[in-house]
């Protein structure tokens, strides 16, 4: 039997600290290159969500999370200008943390004010519903 053709899997990772900011990546490729996007990426093959969550955000940022909440699944088709892409998507809290660029992010910073940034892919509508959770 062939093997049926799917979208890519990936994950984002909601990391908020104390202060209520977001700690966001400036993307080093395209797409959206320059761009500011949450951590994450693709899973890997026999990785869990999970754990491939909290890779992501620690080979992007140097940032190590225990607890994952989920936020949601986000699969439009058009979320990814590569192709279908579907994100599973987790919010981490932290008090603080000293978070330093690495594999595909050229910088990392924690933005206060995330609203007034563009931020690549469907990031800004997940950083919301993310937020909501917090209340």
């Amino acid at each position: 039997m062939a093997r049926p053709v799917t979208p890519l899997l990936a994950v984002d990772c909601v990391v908020i600290d104390a202060k209520g900011r977001v700690l966001l990546v400036r993307r080093a490729n395209p797409p959206f290159q320059g761009q500011l996007a949450l951590p994450g990426g693709f899973v890997d093959v026999g990785e869990s969500v999970e754990d491939a969550c909290r890779r992501e955000l620690m080979e992007e940022t140097g940032v190590k999370v225990a607890k994952l909440v989920l936020v949601g699944v986000y699969s439009d088709p058009a979320r990814d200008p590569r192709g279908h892409t579907v994100a599973v998507v987790f919010l981490t809290r932290l008090r603080s943390a000293k978070a330093i660029a690495g594999d595909d992010a050229a910088a990392v910073e924690w933005v206060g004010n995330w609203r007034r940034e563009t931020l690549a892919f469907d990031h800004a509508q997940i950083i919301r519903d993310a937020m909501k959770m917090r209340s």
